[in-house]
């Protein structure tokens, strides 16, 4: 009996399939240069680095605040009056015009300290920004998880799109040999013109199939270099035997248990949750009063000149300088009393966005629980298909042979020969798409709970050959 497992029409195929590169890439390999280059990844490591960079802000609230100026002032002034004068020899008063002239230069320099003795709001933003840094850093863990389900997925799916490839152009190659056979059969008398277009026809569409399925490869490569940023050759396949192993822990509710308290997602929630309840507390801040407390210290020098004539009679320049010094030591109390309603405004706000978040939180909670369900059940479910349709390209193939061998007699027409084709067709596409689709429910019901890492990924490796 011919050994359907190793798929024989795919072997007819990838004989005439693209060469197999010098080297094939594993998993790993795209793995590594995803992780290099994947745009998805990348932002959400961006993002994360600007949000926790919002902890450093707030905390400098509560930290001494240190400043210091210097200016330098120029001021050039002149004034021109006519006033009354006594004349000495006489004791009389006569109008007599005057001018006076000015030149100041100063250059004050002040350094200022202040630092903030009570103020709830600088501490409730800051335990805000924790937690806020807290959830970006968990949603990276949970892009960098997905990373490994994305990648995984592409792969497996350029792989299943090459074996629909090879099983469309061995189905093709089969077929065409139906229609010779036909044809030969018809000049010898043998059949009739119906089967000849029975077999042109399934042969007809088995070339569009072909075509389909390039298609199909191509779109698959596409979406796998959409992640790592550049082409691949080709890539190490799934081995045939195939571990159908249960997942560990067999039992899903303890799946359902840790995916509740590891997956980063809802860890991300949650810490939003955390953050909602703080911005609460700083809105109501607005009611509390602050205190701080200062020092101040100015010095200013200046110089200048100044002249001044009077009737005709000049005075000066005269030269000036001075240094002024001041040092200001302060303790302020602000205590707000009414602010036309905004910070009670900003209080119910902030209890609609924490009640928000928590909303939020519990749709995360619920998809979590529900993707580690369906993820479970797909594993126990893929064991089952896998084992089905290995059996289903058995059952297939020996339908196929008894079906050409009654053909060849006489007992079993041609039509009955294409379907079975068909059939095998059909199910070899299964059994591939089956068998990769367990793998990738495994690496799926992992990162459901939160606990897919890259040692699953090596494990699926060593899948490949």
């Amino acid at each position: 009996m011919r050994k359907s497992i190793r798929m024989t029409l795919l072997a007819m195929a990838l004989s005439s399939a693209v060469p197999l590169a010098a080297h094939a890439e594993d998993l790993v390999q795209i793995y590594t240069e995803a992780r290099a280059s994947d745009p998805t990844l990348a932002l959400a490591d961006a993002n994360k680095g600007a949000t926790e960079e919002g902890v450093p802000q707030a905390r400098s609230a509560l930290l001494p605040q240190i400043g210091a100026s210097l200016s330098y002032n120029h001021s050039d002034g002149a004034t021109n009056s006519v006033g009354p004068v006594q004349d000495v020899t006489t004791g009389n008063y006569v109008l007599l015009p005057s001018t006076s002239t000015s030149r100041d230069r100063s250059r004050p320099a002040q350094a200022t300290l202040s630092q903030s003795l009570f103020n709830w709001t600088n501490w409730t933003r800051l335990a805000s920004a924790r937690e806020n840094a807290a959830s970006a850093d968990r949603n990276y863990d949970a892009a960098s998880q997905d990373l490994f389900v994305r990648t995984s997925t592409a792969y497996f799916g350029v792989l299943t799109a090459q074996d629909a490839l090879a099983f469309a152009q061995a189905n093709e190659k089969a077929l065409a040999r139906q229609l010779d056979q036909a044809e030969q059969r018809f000049e010898v008398g043998l059949s009739a013109i119906t089967d000849v277009h029975n077999a042109r026809a399934n042969h007809d569409s088995s070339v569009a199939q072909v075509i389909l399925s390039q298609n199909n490869v191509d779109n698959a490569r596409e979406a796998l270099v959409q992640i790592i940023g550049k082409d691949f050759g080709e890539l190490k396949k799934l081995r045939e035997a195939l571990p159908l192993e249960k997942p560990t822990p067999t039992s899903l509710q303890e799946w359902v248990d840790i995916a509740v308290k590891e997956n980063p997602a809802l860890s991300s929630a949650q810490h939003l949750v955390e953050a909602a309840e703080h911005d609460i507390g700083t809105a109501r801040g607005g009611h509390f009063p602050t205190l701080s407390a200062s020092i101040v210290r100015t010095d200013t020098p200046a110089w200048g000149s100044s002249a001044q004539s009077f009737a005709g009679d000049a005075f000066g320049p005269f030269h000036g300088n001075s240094v002024t010094g001041n040092t200001t030591i302060g303790v302020t109390l602000n205590v707000p009393i009414f602010t036309g309603g905004l910070v009670s405004s900003q209080v119910r706000q902030a209890v609609f966005q924490r009640d928000a978040a928590q909303d939020r939180a519990e749709q995360q909670r619920r998809s979590v629980i529900a993707n580690t369900r369906n993820a479970y059940r797909a594993v126990l479910a893929g064991i089952s298909e896998v084992e089905a349709t290995k059996q289903a390209v058995v059952s297939a193939q020996s339908s196929l042979d008894a079906t050409q061998a009654g053909f060849e007699v006489g007992t079993r027409t041609i039509v009955e020969v294409l379907q079975i084709q068909e059939q095998l067709f059909q199910a070899q596409s299964n059994y591939s798409q089956a068998r990769h689709q367990f793998v990738l429910s495994g690496l799926q019901l992992k990162q459901a709970a939160g606990t897919i890492s890259g040692k699953d990924i090596e494990a699926v490796n060593a899948l490949l050959e």
